[in-house]
């Protein structure tokens, strides 16, 4: 048996190191007909706090920044931890614009051109879906001078999946002059990765990555081989913090880590991941 605990667990037992209460529980958003992961939370101000802190030390502080997210699928399941994750973040920046849009593609459009006029740094979180479908709507390329989108992975049942390279591409060419970069997270972890310019994700303060072999998972893969990702998060505290991922990825020399696709029959997961060929 492998020392990282299959993260299939997390739909199949409520997952806790310990006897405790917890204060609400994640839900993975899944795709109808799936069965959703579930993940307790003790301490949800430690949650946000952790990514609060990893997510500044990534990109610099949030406060005065006006963040936005274009998350309408999970926004209208209810329970999901990127909600919570963003929320605070929004609470945050403190600045009065920051919120949620749904499908208000018209209203987003005229607060990111605001914000641009005006020399205010913007955040824009985004399932993947939901950023082609405001593409769409654009219908054009315009520049967007100081804005960070972070996309989130995820076409949600709306399309075929796309590899994470083409979506940069779209972006770029359609949100001209802003940051693309990807989060790594999920409902099954309390901490999140982020994508550098180099290509590879890079974790938290709490959480490393291990690539094992594919068929076996006692042995850990070499530097820059495809095998499995596996998580040690220590903010996963109160459950567990060494978990086996279905995810196909290969790490470098730094820490980092790219995710390169799914095991064959496992979900196709919400969350940062686009197939591609490996």
């Amino acid at each position: 048996m492998s020392r990282f605990l299959p993260i299939e667990a997390f739909k199949k037992e409520v997952i806790k190191s310990g006897k405790w209460r917890e204060v609400c529980t994640f839900e993975s958003s899944g795709t109808t007909g799936m069965i959703n992961a579930k993940h307790a939370v003790r301490n949800l101000n430690f949650y946000h706090q952790n990514a609060i802190r990893d997510f500044e030390s990534t990109f610099g502080s949030l406060e005065g920044s006006c963040v936005l997210a274009l998350l309408p699928h999970y926004l209208e399941r209810g329970n999901s931890s990127l909600v919570s994750m963003v929320s605070a973040f929004i609470e945050r920046s403190g600045h009065a614009s920051s919120g949620f849009y749904l499908r208000e593609f018209d209203l987003l459009y005229n607060r990111l051109k605001e914000n641009q006029q005006l020399g205010v740094k913007t955040i824009l979180f985004g399932v993947t879906y939901a950023l082609l479908s405001f593409l769409d709507k654009l219908n054009a390329s315009d520049a967007f001078d100081g804005l960070l989108i972070i996309e989130t992975g995820g076409m949600k049942g709306f399309g075929p999946e796309i590899t994470r390279e083409e979506l940069h591409d779209r972006l770029k060419s359609g949100f001209r002059n802003a940051t693309i970069s990807s989060e790594y997270g999920m409902t099954e972890l309390l901490s999140q990765a982020y994508m550098a310019e180099d290509g590879y994700f890079y974790p938290g303060q709490n959480m490393r990555v291990s690539i094992s072999e594919i068929n076996d998972p006692f042995s850990e893969e070499k530097t820059g081989k495809t095998g499995i990702i596996n998580v040690i998060d220590l903010s996963n505290l109160d459950t567990c913090s060494f978990i086996k991922t279905q995810d196909l990825g290969r790490s470098n020399d730094d820490g980092g880590f790219q995710v390169l696709g799914r095991l064959d029959h496992s979900d196709l997961r919400g969350c940062n991941l686009m197939v591609q060929d490996i």
